[in-house]
């Protein structure tokens, strides 16, 4: 059996039998689980080990667990800062701002990975221009250089622990004001003009960047569709001008960004005729259940293969990582970003 191209949710933190049945569908190829689905890491492992024994090759679980506000696993788990401290750090000392990244980029990963999660949709790499509360201290920084900096440490500390990134949300959201869970945002920059935008998603790409996740934002001056459900943003910029070949995310199309372009089955045509591999659908089972009913799309082999190369390599157990010389470097870093004092900077800095 291949892996499909829908990403859907769980309920809670146990699996039902409608789940198991809904997991085998060939429609299916991974899992997003959220706060709701997690109690402490001994229940999650338990979880994750029966998502992947239930077919073969196994799913691909993945979470959102950036730390800050987006962190969808805490007891049991490190407490990790927005990436916008990071970018603090950075600014006092880049050679110090970038092995904190590279060091909670692993610590994030390796905690995830000891309880069989896949992947986590890290590093944020938008741009902090200052407008978007959604994105706010997601971002590493204003500057698209240190972006691109902090993100490739990042991404390379993820992949030390043995998972594979997510660079989101492309081609940019810190633009906007909007928040497109709630609304389709509009950016009206041309191509031109989001060169800085771009930027961490070249040297990311040029450094063999898996995954990215593309948003739900509109850009008109570019194309008539949001980037989520363009050809020209995924097909063209993405893959051909930028030489992309991971695997493409769909952010989720269950949010209203998405909302204005018919029902779930309608978006879910689009955006895999725009080039997305996985097509995201959460908090919206009886979208799902259409979905696998109403949704025909032929199985294909590189999809197949491109996401099954986003299968975590195997690592410590839990207890096994709380007690590695690692582990304790990764709590030191935490330790020195809770005690040192924060820096702000304004959007406009250089």
């Amino acid at each position: 059996m291949t892996l499909g191209p829908l990403m859907v949710d769980l309920q809670g933190p146990e699996l039902t039998a409608q789940e198991r049945e809904l997991l085998v569908h060939p429609l299916v190829g991974s899992v997003i689980l959220f706060t709701r689905n997690y109690v402490d890491p001994d229940q999650l492992a338990r979880l994750t080990a029966e998502i992947h024994a239930l077919r073969h090759p196994s799913l691909v679980i993945a979470v959102d667990q950036e730390g800050g506000r987006v962190q969808r696993f805490r007891p049991g788990y490190s407490r990790l800062p927005p990436a916008r401290r990071i970018g603090q750090e950075y600014d006092l000392d880049a050679r110090r701002g970038l092995q904190l990244a590279r060091d909670l980029g692993w610590l994030m990963a390796a905690e995830l990975r000891a309880c069989g999660v896949d992947l986590s949709f890290a590093p944020c790499v938008d741009l902090d221009f200052g407008v978007s509360e959604v994105i706010g201290d997601r971002a590493f920084h204003r500057r698209a250089s240190a972006v691109a900096e902090l993100a490739v440490a990042y991404m390379h500390g993820m992949r030390d622990a043995g998972m594979a990134a997510t660079a989101k949300h492309f081609p940019g959201h810190g633009a906007v004001t909007a928040d497109s869970h709630l609304a389709l945002p509009v950016d009206r920059r041309t191509l031109a003009d989001m060169e800085e935008d771009l930027t961490p998603y070249r040297r990311l790409i040029a450094n063999g960047l898996p995954g990215v996740m593309v948003a739900h934002v509109a850009f008109p001056a570019v194309d008539a569709d949001p980037a989520s459900l363009s050809a020209r943003w995924i097909r063209g910029v993405l893959r051909e001008e930028l030489g992309f070949q991971g695997v493409v995310f769909s952010d989720d199309l269950s949010m209203q960004g998405a909302a204005v372009y018919g029902d779930a089955v309608a978006r879910s045509r689009a955006a895999h005729a725009a080039g997305c591999d996985v097509l995201t659908v959460c908090n919206d089972r009886p979208a799902v259940e259409t979905l696998l009913t109403r949704l025909h799309i032929e199985p294909d082999p590189a999809m197949h293969l491109r996401l099954a190369r986003l299968r975590g390599r195997h690592g410590p157990s839990h207890s096994e990582l709380l007690a590695s010389d690692a582990w304790r470097q990764g709590q030191a870093a935490l330790a020195h970003v809770a005690l040192a004092p924060a820096l702000e900077l304004s959007s406009g800095q250089a």
